[in-house]
């Protein structure tokens, strides 16, 4: 990792003290942003401009224009490895993801391709290109879903309340299932080990869809190849963090607690201070409810904010949504949770 301007990310995960804890915003980059909304417009089609570095890159430098933000995400999505995989993958606004040739069959997941990694290099050049312009400004944070989470939508076809096709596959057909999950831990693997070396800073990995699966599929469907993803990548990449994010409930966050990640993204459906009284060492990231940045009150992004910074305490923190920053978002309430954090560090230091 290079030396950063701005290393308080970096810091955190590692365990070391910083002046104020990091702020970054899940979707930081996206639907929000008038000048997002610009480039829309233009290249209206999502994957296409997934697929351009330098618009990515342009993308992805947005909201650290106008915020006081401390690190980057790449634009892109958590689908890519599966729409490498050849499932034909559209966004259909006011639908979301839907893959035009979705998993129906254990014959299916035999036949999918067992390279990704080649149609996967827009990705890379993305990440190269923003990381010469960021210009060691912040670290870039890379990403990938899950593999439960990715499979699910492989199965569904599209996103869904239950997710009902993909729990009858791994319960019907148990030993594909494993077989696509295996398959694709490895892809997810080799893709953030690319990513690492095309510049990304931290990696994140998003398990999404953990909260659908039941108790006794839980452990093995989800957690297992959690475990393998981050273990893998701290052994090929000892010096780059890895954060795990999963919407689950409490129970399951302490499930979590096992995988060898530096730091938990937390749901804003989590009770913070549950998790931070029973772990007051571990660095978690979180969990602001997003509602908040689309109030017409500034004043409950200051609340929300205030009740997440008391419920972290002292412990090592991360300042971010609990979820995705929704498109009705305002503006000015990215800047007052921003400031309401400042200000907070500032009369606590």
């Amino acid at each position: 990792m290079t030396s950063l301007i701005n290393d308080r990310l970096c810091q955190t995960l590692q365990g070391q003290i910083t002046d104020r804890p990091p702020i970054w915003l899940m979707r930081q980059a996206g639907r929000y942003l008038p000048e997002y909304q610009v480039i829309r417009r233009r290249v209206p089609d999502f994957m296409t401009r997934c697929k351009q570095p330098d618009l990515v890159t342009e993308i992805t430098l947005q909201p650290l224009e106008r915020f006081d933000l401390d690190a980057a995400i790449i634009f892109s999505d958590i689908l890519t490895i599966p729409e490498a995989m050849g499932l034909g993958l559209r966004f259909i606004p006011g639908q979301g993801p839907v893959f035009e040739r979705p998993i129906t069959s254990p014959e299916a997941i035999q036949a999918l391709p067992q390279d990704v990694l080649s149609d996967l290099t827009y990705v890379f050049d993305a990440i190269q290109t923003t990381q010469a312009a960021l210009n060691k400004r912040v670290p870039l944070i890379g990403f990938s879903g899950s593999p439960w989470t990715l499979s699910a939508y492989m199965i569904e076809g599209q996103s869904s309340p239950s997710f009902s096709k993909a729990l009858q596959l791994s319960q019907q057909h148990p030993q594909a299932m494993h077989q696509l999950l295996a398959c694709l831990t490895q892809h997810v693997v080799a893709y953030c080990s690319a990513q690492i070396d095309a510049g990304a800073d931290v990696i994140m990995i998003f398990d999404s869809w953990g909260g659908r699966l039941p108790d006794d599929l839980y452990s093995s469907i989800s957690l297992d190849y959690l475990n393998k993803i981050v273990s893998e990548l701290t052994l090929k990449h000892p010096n780059i963090p890895t954060i795990v994010y999963s919407k689950v409930s409490f129970p399951r966050v302490q499930q979590l607690m096992s995988i060898p990640c530096m730091a938990i993204g937390l749901s804003h459906e989590v009770d913070l201070n549950k998790v931070r009284a029973q772990y007051p060492d571990r660095v978690l990231q979180g969990n602001i409810n997003p509602d908040c940045m689309s109030a017409s009150d500034p004043q409950q992004v200051i609340d929300e904010t205030l009740k997440c910074l008391k419920a972290h305490g002292d412990g090592p923190a991360i300042i971010n949504l609990g979820h995705g920053i929704k498109p009705d978002a305002q503006i000015d309430h990215v800047h007052t949770l921003i400031e309401t954090v400042h200000q907070y560090a500032a009369a606590r230091a």
